[in-house]
């Protein structure tokens, strides 16, 4: 197997870096058909420090998209006893449940593992949001944190005509995603760099240039953006010029009780990236606003209600206000400069 450098060294910043994998530890990878090649270069990389380490192919335990926890899956990563996991595999529809509740049964048993997400990774993306300084992240990531983490309220435009204000409750915890999870219980998405939340209340028009769950791999950077009309933190309407995307969207938005409800609210921080990539886990770290409708990681933010889909969207070119101070225009941070 080659694998090329510009790769090896986006699976090296990976496991050595933002995981801190060292000789004592126990690594498990989940990996696909998909993303096979991925897995290997996390494999070699972390088998290069010393570590014990295991890779597995999701389709060996049966046949996709997994929409239940299939037969001996948890019971293969219990056996292993991992202090550090990193799920790296394409996203299916259906499939956001299956991922939760892996997470949700490692923590049920009680394993303090520090965890690496990285949902539909791709090649380019371990050269390119995986090749960054994520000490240089990790710092701004804190700064917006320390600005947003007591905000009232936020508003942001967009040049493509969003205009949206979102309104913030103390008990709803802001999480700041800065890439290093050296620590018992740290978990993170990789490619890193956002710090989010669930908002009390959102209103007003996102327009979007890219889509998550499984319409990031599908449909890459849209053609024509997609415009949600968002009322009282809920979706009333969604309007594109491709009605197959706009239908398909808005049937999967209604296909359980809170889809449509606004669950994220947060700020990408990796000024590394500089243009969409078409790939949802690298694009909303991008420097701007994403937000999501459906789940908002109770756990982690606090929120009292969940939901089965998790659609993230991304304006671009976004100028951002907290408490009527403006921290970024046009996606710059104005303190960066």
């Amino acid at each position: 197997m080659k694998i090329d450098p510009e790769l090896r060294e986006g699976a090296s910043i990976a496991t050595q870096t933002c995981m801190n994998i060292r000789a004592e530890d126990r690594v498990y990878i989940i990996s696909d058909e998909e993303t096979w090649l991925i897995g290997q270069a996390l494999e070699e990389e972390a088998l290069a420090t010393g570590a014990k380490v295991k890779l597995i192919k999701i389709e060996d335990f049966g046949t996709r998209p997994f929409t239940e926890m299939p037969e001996n899956f948890m019971e293969a990563i219990f056996e292993f006893n991992p202090n550090v996991t990193i799920y790296a595999a394409g996203a299916q529809k259906g499939e956001l449940s299956f991922r939760m509740q892996i997470s949700l049964q490692i923590f049920k048993k009680g394993l303090k593992v520090r965890h690496g997400h990285m949902v539909s990774i791709t090649p380019q993306l371990m050269r390119e949001g995986m090749r960054a300084d994520y000490q240089k992240i990790h710092d701004l990531t804190m700064e917006v944190y320390k600005i947003v983490k007591k905000a009232k309220t936020i508003s942001f435009t967009s040049k493509k005509g969003s205009d949206v204000t979102a309104e913030f409750a103390p008990d709803l915890k802001w999480i700041p995603c800065h890439g290093l999870y050296h620590s018992p219980g740290d978990w993170g998405n990789l490619p890193e760099g956002e710090v989010f939340t669930c908002p009390k209340t959102v209103n007003g028009t996102i327009v979007a240039d890219i889509l998550g769950d499984y319409f990031s791999p599908k449909y890459g950077v849209l053609d024509t953006p997609v415009t949600f009309i968002v009322k009282d933190g809920w979706a009333e309407s969604v309007s594109c010029e491709n009605k197959e995307i706009e239908k398909e969207l808005w049937d999967y938005m209604n296909s359980n009780e809170s889809g449509r409800r606004i669950g994220e609210f947060a700020i990408g921080t990796n000024t590394a990236m500089t243009k969409l990539s078409g790939v949802l886990l690298q694009d909303e770290k991008i420097p701007g606003i994403h937000i999501a409708f459906g789940d908002p990681g109770g756990r982690t933010t606090g929120a009292d209600w969940a939901a089965t889909t998790h659609i993230d969207v991304i304006p671009t070119d976004c100028t951002i206000t907290v408490d009527g101070e403006v921290i970024m225009q046009n996606g710059e941070f104005l303190f960066e400069k």
